[in-house]
């Protein structure tokens, strides 16, 4: 609710976030917590007290969330400030076994978050859609007194703030090679009692186009209550898929398939048959699969490409599975996914978010994210290849990371993926401004990350450059096939 990936419905890679209403909870995400209420009216008619009322801090993600009744607000935090956050929710039923309350957006009848009291003064938070928890610290006090004032709008106070939020949240400095300290009092010099909202917006999009980061943006508020995109970061060098290059690259992927597809998920999924006994399925996002819902709609609308996909899996030589135009969405249903592509736990990695403005090496300890094989339906145990490109944003980075571990490891094919992992958290700047930007990592088993230059694929071949749509060809696809021809994929 309060984070979320990008989509491969974005302009811009993080455009499709900024129309979230601000104040509002955010996307459809992953399965409730266990022990959280059941949603609809069963859970309204179950009794339960409230446990959670009061002010909490998260251990990173600098955040205070207040629980008053029925609400759940946040409030953006940095040595500096204190504003209101992105995210209002509203409880949804009772709470639950162990005190479990829901969340979700006001007026809707499904939850989106939820949070689990652990004791009196502490409790953990999970956003439908990610794959670990937040803790939560009790704040005896109640809130904060500079949480209650209203803050300043002017444009130095707007980029004080903007400079802080990152400067204590993100990652990733260090490894990019920038300056934070120096570049900000530059572009702060440069900020009169004068400059407007479009001067800020220049000189804050000065400081986070140097990052090369597909999960920073700036949005400014819409007519309509959302956010318009007034910059989306992007890794340096990356083509951006039109509209017009989509089409040619279905084009191109048809021509190898032996029938049409069958489309699931609003067209973001698409089942097919390569010759030679090999499936095909396309993941062009992991999310809006449907209009409205919460997680299990776009989950069950997933099992059903899959259930397709995999009606008979003893006939299946290989898998071809093309992220190549995903731009990510939930990790869990990623992780859904790769559930049905194993007969043996593994671990797809572990996370950490940075938890100490004052020190960008200091993280929360490693949350770790076990893939399980799915029960109850078919799976497929055989080779599978990944098609990837540098239009493989977010969550299809997660999901890619997470089936190297599988044993067979699939095998990529394509081009390096966009190097963006993390959750992404939607901060308000001023009532006109608002700041996207990550603060987590991926860890592989030996605690390295892909943030930046992407995973690698095993094997390099273009992907759809002019020349091969152009020709209706697409070598990446015909690689795979003959990797998985060969006995690849299984490694």
């Amino acid at each position: 609710m309060g984070h979320r990936k990008s989509t491969a419905r974005a302009a811009g890679i993080a455009a499709i976030a900024l129309a979230i209403t601000a104040g509002t909870a955010g996307a459809a995400g992953a399965a409730g917590t266990a022990g959280a209420a059941p949603e609809g009216n069963g859970a309204a008619q179950r009794p339960g007290v409230n446990r959670l009322e009061g002010v909490w801090r998260t251990d990173g993600y600098g955040t205070i969330a207040e629980i008053h009744g029925t609400t759940f607000t946040t409030y953006d935090v940095t040595r500096i400030s204190c504003t209101p956050g992105f995210l209002t929710g509203a409880q949804v039923g009772a709470p639950g076994h162990g005190g479990a309350v829901r969340y979700g957006l006001p007026g809707k009848g499904y939850g989106e978050l939820t949070v689990t009291p652990q004791g009196r003064d502490r409790a953990v938070y999970k956003d439908d859609g990610a794959t670990s928890t937040k803790d939560l610290s009790r704040l005896p006090g109640g809130l904060p007194a500079r949480c209650t004032q209203p803050a300043p709008q002017d444009a130095l106070a707007v980029f004080d703030r903007f400079w802080a939020t990152f400067e204590e949240n993100y990652p990733f400095f260090a490894a990019k090679g920038i300056d934070w300290h120096a570049q900000g009092a530059a572009a702060r010099a440069a900020i009169t009692p004068q400059t407007g909202t479009a001067e800020l917006e220049k000189i804050i999009t000065g400081l986070l186009e140097p990052l090369g980061d597909a999960h920073t943006a700036l949005g400014r508020k819409a007519a309509d209550g959302g956010f318009d995109l007034v910059f989306g970061g992007l890794r340096p060098g990356t083509q951006e898929p039109t509209d017009e290059v989509r089409e040619q690259a279905g084009r191109a992927v048809a021509a190898q398939l032996l029938a049409p597809e069958q489309t699931f998920g609003q067209g973001l999924l698409g089942v097919g048959e390569l010759s030679g006994g090999i499936g095909y399925l396309r993941v062009s996002g992991f999310d809006g699969y449907v209009d409205d819902g919460p997680y299990q709609a776009h989950a069950a609308e997933l099992d059903k490409a899959l259930d397709a996909l995999l009606a008979h899996p003893q006939r299946l030589n290989g898998l071809v599975i093309d992220l190549r135009l995903n731009g990510g969405g939930s990790d869990e249903l990623g992780l859904r996914i790769a559930s049905r592509l194993t007969d043996r736990p593994f671990l797809a990695y572990r996370k950490v978010a940075r938890n100490d403005p004052a020190d960008p090496a200091r993280f929360t300890a490693p949350q770790p994210s076990v893939v399980r094989p799915a029960a109850g339906t078919t799976r497929f145990t055989g080779p599978v290849a990944l098609l990837t490109a540098g239009s493989t944003v977010s969550a299809g980075e997660t999901f890619t990371q997470a089936m190297a571990e599988r044993r067979p490891a699939a095998v990529r094919v394509g081009e390096n993926t966009q190097g963006v992992f993390s959750d992404i958290m939607f901060k308000p700047l001023s009532a006109e401004l608002l700041a996207v930007l990550p603060n987590e990592k991926f860890l592989t088993r030996d605690g390295s990350t892909f943030d930046g230059p992407g995973i690698p694929p095993d094997v390099r071949t273009p992907v759809f450059t002019p020349e091969e749509l152009a020709g209706l060809k697409d070598s990446a696809l015909t690689e795979a096939r003959r990797l998985l021809a060969a006995g690849a994929g299984g490694r």
